[in-house]
């Protein structure tokens, strides 16, 4: 069900959100709202409160916190560099009721003041060009002081900088170490750079309640995006019932990719894994992992697949296309990843074949392995990765995780998802490789691909998160660690269903 904590908006829903209830006084419950965070932030021993309110309405949304918070007993100054005429109207009222009630506005930041709270009220969602001038000065002002002070920055509705819709920053950027954002979430607060901005994520509703008269754009991944498919396994069952699933891969000097796929989708529940590995002098058996099956890769489609991945250490050779075209011309669920995906990118007929397949293919690009499936530049991708995700999905009529910092997921229909589980942790040699053999585990298991690649992305995360509690990580956290942490967090979700 919707919530303001699972859905996204991009700025243009919720400005109609905005007009919709204009009457509504949204500006003084934002207020309200912002004013409640701040004290809870400022306990147990109130400070002054520095706020930089801008000439709009996020500006108007920061006056109307600091009245109330002046009305609390707490010393605030307000830096405001702008034109009261030319406000909007509620802007124009909140500046009123703040001077009319012993307020002062600053045409700077005061000197020597123990801050125990800022508050970025310049531009919120409002903003899509780099902050130039004075407003670049303060926020980069804002960053030193909060830093140097220690105490927290907290941004009014989207960090000023960041583009609340994809995540790039135009420029100069806050870094918030919280973030109240009004009606719903915006997805540039969980991909791209926005995690980076906003620290701590609060979604209120000012109100409104759920669901909102404007359909959600997108939504943000958790356990309910897949719920109905996590269920406990019968006793009556042996190794077929839990599918059978074959990786291609495995190159001269890249053994290493099918490997942890294989291994992964062994420990995610698939009752049998075919490695078919290129090079010729491969092993006959993993002897980290011997349940493993270790064939030529043409013996993959002699076996009795549910599932079928191509791409871990695949290398780009004739051969290597050869059996990316058998793997396309199955009826099997297909992931591609890795060179599978950059053998794609530059042959046109695979393209075809991949766009009119029957069988769901689904994609698990980095921004660089997008970028060449799009023809574009990896910073492309990285300032608009919904968009780019949808893209993908709609040209190779495909599921896509557009991978990086609050992955992406699109499919053929034009529905999305942010993944908000992971850290810094995934950022190493063969993590992907693991995301791939979770993803086939479930797709051999009988999911969907939406779903599959919905609780695939959400668990990579959520085995990365859980090994970081248990420190170990981010720094050092290696790929092959990811799947015993996830074999642990998913039984652990079955469990809680009995």
């Amino acid at each position: 069900m919707d919530s303001p904590d699972n859905t996204l908006y991009f700025a243009a829903a919720l400005r109609q959100v905005e007009q919709t209830h204009a009457d509504a006084g949204l500006m003084i419950r934002a207020g309200a709202a912002a004013a409640e965070w701040a004290m809870e932030l400022l306990a147990p021993r109130p400070a002054p409160v520095l706020v930089l309110a801008g000439p709009g309405n996020n500006g108007g949304d920061a006056l109307e916190m600091a009245s109330l918070l002046r009305t609390r007993d707490i010393p605030v100054e307000v830096v405001f560099r702008g034109q009261l005429e030319q406000l909007p109207v509620d802007a124009a009222q909140a500046h009123h009721h703040f001077l009319a009630e012993g307020g002062r506005l600053l045409e700077a930041i005061p000197p020597a003041t123990a801050w125990g709270l800022i508050v970025d009220g310049l531009f919120g969602i409002g903003l899509n060009r780099p902050l130039e001038g004075h407003y670049a000065e303060l926020v980069q002002a804002a960053n030193i002081l909060a830093r140097h002070l220690h105490c927290p920055l907290l941004a009014l509705d989207c960090p000023s900088g960041l583009d609340a819709d994809s995540g790039f920053c135009h420029g100069p950027t806050i870094n918030a170490s919280h973030t109240l954002t009004f009606l719903g979430g915006k997805p540039g607060l969980y991909t791209a750079e926005g995690p980076d901005h906003c620290g701590l994520i609060r979604v209120h509703d000012l109100g409104l309640g759920y669901p909102l008269d404007t359909p959600p754009n997108g939504r943000l991944v958790s356990r309910e995006s897949f719920a109905q498919y996590l269920k406990p396994r019968r006793h009556n069952s042996h190794k077929g019932s839990h599918g059978s699933i074959g990786v291609i891969g495995g190159a001269h000097s890249m053994l290493g990719a099918p490997l942890l796929a294989g291994r992964a989708a062994l420990k995610l529940g698939a009752g049998r894994v075919f490695l078919g590995l290129l090079d010729p002098q491969a092993p006959g058996v993993d002897f980290a992992q011997p349940e493993l099956m270790l064939r030529k890769p043409e013996g993959i489609f002699d076996a009795e697949l549910s599932a079928l991945a191509c791409g871990p250490g695949l290398g780009r050779s004739v051969h290597a296309a050869e059996l990316l075209e058998r793997a396309l011309a199955t009826e099997l669920p297909l992931v591609l990843d890795a060179d599978a995906l950059n053998i794609l990118a530059f042959e046109e007929a695979l393209q075809t074949v991949t766009r009119r397949r029957p069988a769901p293919v689904l994609l698990t690009p980095h921004p660089a392995e997008a970028a060449r499936l799009l023809d574009l530049q990896a910073v492309d991708i990285q300032q608009d990765r919904i968009h780019m995700a949808l893209e993908l999905a709609r040209r190779y009529r495909a599921w896509v995780a557009l991978k990086g910092c609050g992955t992406v997921i699109a499919d053929p229909e034009g529905r999305w998802w942010i993944n908000t589980t992971g850290n810094p942790g995934l950022a190493s040699a063969g993590s992907g490789d693991v995301l791939t053999g979770f993803l086939t585990a479930l797709l051999g298991q009988g999911w969907p691909p939406c779903e599959a690649l919905l609780a695939a992305c959400h668990l990579h995360g959520q085995a990365a998160d859980d090994l970081v509690v248990a420190g170990i990580g981010p720094v050092g956290l290696c790929a092959g660690e990811l799947a015993d942490a996830a074999r642990s967090r998913y039984n652990r979700w079955l469990g809680n269903l009995r």
